[in-house]
């Protein structure tokens, strides 16, 4: 009888509460997600007023200085940028990309991310060395000099299946991204060597084809400093098109111009954060985090990677705020930076204020992160990082959202996005388990991550489901245990 008791009062600002109005709380969050909804709103200013959100980019600093603004315009405290140390930033001002021989076609391409510029307009026959040998490109340096090389065998390997669906089935499935295929049988040594003889060569601009179809490039980069080449992807209908006119020997033109800066007056990206206070004098310096990355690839403006997420995060913010629920602990939202280049944002949070022994006390106070990145559409419940107690309270927070779509959590758990961060340094951190029909093979680093990809019920959801788990774990007397520091 005490443990049916305990199950149905919930601590609320120092008082007690029953199911009954644990059940009107919930009422009032759905009711404000599904009918007085912003979350389209601040999903169209991302991806269309500002677009894409490349890490270091003025675009990315003006997302960031808007979604500031916005949080604190909800009515959340002490809404700030947190700098850390990033590198140079790189803006892509046009690129040139046709064939103009034997006959004319634009074609479909993008720079890498970092990629170098090219000196002017080259207008050249391309020089084809997908099939040859590391010895045989390094015999071939001369002819490379200053040319348009196709740099890899023609794409025959498509990324053509997305992952499965975690929540459909109890038998256990591969969790994470398809690989990309490896383009040749080059092996990595030879692929090194290949490279080097490039960058000693220094050709005019490098191509090499896309693993995606019907179009669709798979675009990143990294900054490679002082060895930056010019890089472009290409689609790989288009990639294999001109390599097979090259290897029948075909007069073969091609027009390239590709213009890029790079940005060294600030070398910071940033970390949006914003909160709203903890009632209760006993846990209110302890921390509910929820977050997504706020930075996407240059390409698209990143609709499902990650701007549905940002939306959703900062819309369950403002659902919490506006609605007055004032939750025991604090719940503080945070839009990171710099995680396509490896988390970089979350880790150097982490690394700030929760890494190491001096870090103790406050890795301590900090509950739990709840994370929203891979995937899109509904929510159907959380990867559990094999917690069996975790998956315990969650099951019992999800349960109720049944009928706005959710279905189960899986024990399972999920890498390469920001919650990694914190499990790193032993703080439970989990993200949701979504959808990914088109978003392996369609949107995920593509040019087509874009705006008809998400759907505003699915936002909605989103929000619905992150305000809820925020909620109650804002709310809840249990501690979630920590997983081991790595």
């Amino acid at each position: 009888m005490k443990r049916y008791a305990a199950a149905l009062i919930l601590l609320l600002g120092g008082g007690v509460i029953c199911a009954g109005a644990q059940d009107d709380v919930l009422q009032r969050i759905r009711a404000e997600a599904l009918e007085r909804s912003q979350v389209m709103a601040m999903f169209d200013h991302l991806v269309t007023a500002i677009g894409p959100r490349l890490t270091g980019s003025p675009e990315y600093k003006a997302a960031a200085d808007w979604s500031r603004d916005t949080l604190a315009g909800f009515g959340l405290e002490n809404a700030r940028l947190e700098p850390f140390e990033f590198g140079r930033g790189w803006v892509l001002d046009s690129l040139v990309i046709e064939m103009v021989e034997p006959r004319y076609m634009p074609l479909i391409g993008y720079a890498e991310g970092w990629s170098a510029a090219t000196d002017g307009e080259i207008v050249a026959q391309p020089v084809f060395i997908g099939d040859s040998t590391a010895a045989e490109v390094a015999a071939m340096n001369a002819r490379l000099a200053g040319a348009i090389v196709l740099s890899q065998p023609l794409v025959q390997s498509f990324v053509r299946a997305d992952r499965l669906q975690p929540t459909d089935s109890d038998t256990p499935v591969r969790i994470g991204a398809p690989p990309m295929p490896r383009p040749g049988s080059r092996t990595q040594a030879e692929t090194r060597q290949v490279t080097q003889t490039l960058r000693d060569a220094k050709p005019g601009v490098v191509l090499r084809g896309s693993a995606g179809e019907h179009g669709t490039v798979f675009v990143l980069g990294r900054d490679r400093g002082e060895d930056a080449l010019p890089s472009v992807v290409l689609a790989a209908e288009h990639y294999n098109m001109v390599a097979r006119m090259v290897q029948r020997g075909l007069p073969v033109k091609m027009r390239i111009n590709v213009r890029t800066r790079y940005l060294t007056a600030d070398t910071n990206s940033y970390n949006v954060l914003a909160e709203i206070p903890g009632s209760d004098p006993a846990v209110a310096d302890e921390i509910v985090l929820i977050g997504a990355h706020l930075d996407s690839w240059h390409s698209s403006p990143g609709a499902t990677d990650n701007a549905d997420g940002t939306a959703a995060a900062m819309e369950a913010m403002r659902i919490i705020q506006s609605l007055g629920l004032r939750p025991r602990r604090t719940i503080r939202i945070a839009l990171w930076g710099g995680e396509e280049q490896g988390l970089l944002g979350s880790r150097a949070h982490v690394r700030q204020h929760y890494a190491g022994v001096s870090h103790a006390a406050a890795r301590d106070k900090l509950a739990v992160y709840l994370n929203l990145d891979p995937g899109m559409g509904p929510i159907y419940g959380w990867y559990m990082e094999n917690d069996a107690e975790a998956k315990t309270l969650f099951d019992r927070w999800l349960e109720p959202l049944k009928g706005d779509g959710a279905r189960r959590n899986i024990p399972v758990g999920i890498g390469s996005t920001d919650h990694v961060a914190f499990r790193e340094a032993g703080i439970p951190g989990f993200n949701p388990v979504q959808d990914y029909v088109t978003y392996d093979v369609r949107t995920h680093h593509t040019n087509v991550d874009t705006y008809e990809r998400v759907q505003k019920a699915d936002l909605e959801q989103n929000a619905l489901v992150l305000a809820w788990f925020a909620y109650n774990a804002a709310m809840t007397d249990a501690r979630l245990a920590r997983p081991t520091p790595r």
